[in-house]
Parts: structure tokens; C-alpha cells; sequence
């Protein structure tokens, strides 16, 4: 069982643009989202989900986290 799991939001790391993020698998609401690439600190889960159900800026990016974020 892994300890973490990857997801793509809409928007960008702040430091290096990554889409990619990394929570733990247990994901409760106040869990620290990162960057999967520079570890920085992103937000919290729940400001994730808050982005995710936003959604995408365009019909792209929305089959591209639809195919990526469809295990969660």
C-alpha cells in the first residue's frame, strides 16, 4: 500500500509549474498537498477538491485530468 497518491490539478505549483501533487492516501481534509516534483507546499486537500470541482480552465485540460484523477 502506498503512503501517498498523485493527482493533477488545473492550476500549477508556484515554484515550478508542475500540475502534479502529492497527498496521502488517507486524504483527510487538513492533509498538506505538495508538489511531486519540487516537494514545495502547495495548500491543503480540501482547497484541492475545492479545485477540482471548480474544474479545468479549458476542454483539454479537463480529459487530461479526468483520465489522470480517475482512480480517486
Amino acid at each position: 500500500m502506498s503512503l501517498s497518491e498523485d493527482l493533477r490539478l488545473p492550476v500549477g505549483c508556484p515554484s515550478c509549474g508542475s500540475q502534479l501533487m502529492r497527498v496521502s492516501s488517507i486524504k483527510k481534509p487538513d492533509d498538506r498537498v505538495h508538489c511531486a516534483s519540487c516537494q514545495r507546499f502547495v495548500c491543503l486537500y480540501h482547497d484541492a477538491c475545492k479545485v477540482l470541482k471548480k474544474g479545468p480552465g479549458s476542454e483539454s485540460e479537463a480529459l487530461i485530468e479526468k483520465a489522470f484523477n480517475r482512480g480517486g
